[in-house]
């Protein structure tokens, strides 16, 4: 079992839900990453989505692609990303971390050695965003047997039949895009939002975090009274854009937004 179902737990039993913050690895540099992981726990965070920089990053926005640009620019893959993993984990063995990226990196890793690599670095979830449930058989088994979740995003025009198979073939959470669009967009319709939860709940036991549009406190709030997560992204990496010469600044930045967001969640 990975950390994510008995942070789950542990939440629901405490009647809160998962702050769940993104940022992609070695962005502005590969120095950065693990002092701001900690930094991200200690602001209140429960479970960290690092992004896994790639060169055509098509679900993302201009703030993340940049991010990706960045990191790539220093070198940083998906096999130095398990190595921030690894040095995360010397401080911290609470915090699950789930890797979000595209398959064209795994595929050029290996499927088994990714799977055993990522369970030995301390990964507890992969979200790979091009790889539907039809054509995740060959990883499926080999994660699973590493203990490492598979999560599927959802949209707001998945059928029933594509939530049942998600949550079938998915553990730790599902993701539900709540925007149609790629992450950044600007507006977030709330009862879409509940409308769209709500039809997801009678198909599956699975927590469910809502991510694409969340970018202040308020949003947060909002959107922690529907569902069991709630993942910010663009908001973070775009405070790392605008000092990604000013580390420290860039940091603080980071962890007063996510402070905010814990009170206004937890009021």
């Amino acid at each position: 079992m990975s950390r994510l179902m008995p942070i789950f737990q542990s939440l629901k039993q405490a009647k809160r839900k998962a702050l769940v913050p993104f940022i992609t690895a070695g962005d502005p540099s590969p120095e950065f990453t693990v002092p701001t992981l900690h930094a991200m726990v200690e602001a209140g965070a429960d479970i960290i989505e690092l992004g896994v920089p790639f060169s055509d990053p098509m679900a993302d926005g201009p703030v993340i692609q940049k991010a990706s640009e960045r990191a790539l620019a220093h070198k940083m893959n998906l096999r130095r990303t398990l190595e921030l993993v690894t040095e995360f984990r010397r401080q911290d063995m609470k915090t699950p971390i789930v890797l979000m990226g595209y398959l064209n990196p795994i595929e050029a890793f290996g499927y088994a050695e990714f799977a055993q690599k990522a369970q030995q670095a301390g990964v507890d979830g992969v979200l790979t965003v091009d790889l539907p449930p039809e054509e995740a058989g060959e990883l499926l088994p080999l994660l699973a047997e590493a203990h490492v979740d598979v999560i599927f995003l959802l949209a707001p025009n998945s059928a029933e039949e594509r939530i049942k198979k998600m949550s079938y073939l998915g553990s730790g959470y599902l993701y539900y895009v709540s925007l149609k669009g790629v992450t950044g967009a600007s507006h977030l319709d709330l009862n879409d939002v509940e409308r769209k939860l709500a039809q997801i709940r009678k198909l599956t036991d699975l927590p469910i975090g809502v991510g694409f549009g969340v970018k202040n406190a308020e949003t947060a709030a909002a959107v922690a009274q529907l569902a069991d997560a709630v993942v910010v992204g663009s908001a973070l990496v775009g405070t790392i854009e605008a000092s990604q010469n000013e580390p420290d600044r860039a940091r603080k930045g980071i962890t007063d937004l996510l402070q905010s967001m814990r009170a206004a969640m937890d009021a």
